[in-house]
């Protein structure tokens, strides 16, 4: 068996509490100020063999580790597979790998399932619920009102997934605002950025999904 910190096989849909248990491993194994440095995200979709091999071979900068996750990697191509099965025996210690496969990629086919059980022989697994369910516009308002942008961000990304559309989404704030925010001053300030972002985004000057982010940062400041 390898050490705990040496790979992870993170098994589920819940992206929020996914998201919360790799802020935590970035604190432990990565350098403030200069996480980006020693930190990689890949898509199992969009990089080959060689691609990931030479993602391995680089050294962290100025930190213990250097954490490459892997999104989606119930989708890794069978070569990456099989590589994957000789690596995770003998991992290098400088690298902290997370696979990142969900529960409904899991049970797609029996190869991916035997390719699963592997990986667990020898990597730390950790269980994730199924996505949380009451996820909306109001709880995102909430997250921005307690002033946590982190946590509001990864709301905003769980609405996409779940389909909502910018337009419904600044109109679930501007409700939320409007009903329940009883300071005027404060209820002007934020519809006036909701107002700004959509101009921002019906005018093309800004792409929806940047817009939204931009904003959500604002008001956490405000």
């Amino acid at each position: 068996m390898v050490k705990a910190s040496s790979v992870y096989l993170f098994i589920g849909q819940d992206s929020i509490s996914k998201e919360a248990r790799l802020k935590k491993i970035k604190e432990e194994f990565l350098s403030k100020g200069i996480e980006q440095f020693s930190f990689d995200t890949l898509y199992a979709k969009d990089f080959n063999l060689k691609q990931l091999q030479e993602r391995l071979l680089f050294f962290p900068f100025k930190s213990p580790k250097r954490i490459i996750v892997i999104k989606n990697a119930q989708d890794l191509k069978e070569e990456i597979r099989d590589f994957m099965l000789r690596y995770i025996k003998k991992p290098f210690s400088r690298v902290l790998l997370v696979l990142d496969i969900t529960s409904a990629g899991y049970d797609r086919e029996e190869k991916l399932g035997e390719f699963i059980d592997n990986l667990a022989r020898y990597a730390q697994v950790i269980r994730f619920r199924e996505e949380p369910k009451g996820v909306d516009s109001f709880m995102l308002a909430r997250q921005i009102d307690l002033k946590k942008p982190e946590y509001a961000l990864r709301i905003l990304n769980q609405l996409y997934r779940n389909g909502e559309k910018p337009e419904r989404i600044l109109g679930g704030l501007r409700y939320s605002w409007q009903k329940y925010t009883k300071d005027p001053l404060e209820k002007r300030k934020k519809l006036k950025h909701l107002l700004n972002c959509d101009i921002d985004i019906k005018t093309g000057k800004l792409k929806a999904d940047f817009a939204l982010e931009k904003l959500i940062v604002k008001l956490c400041c405000l």
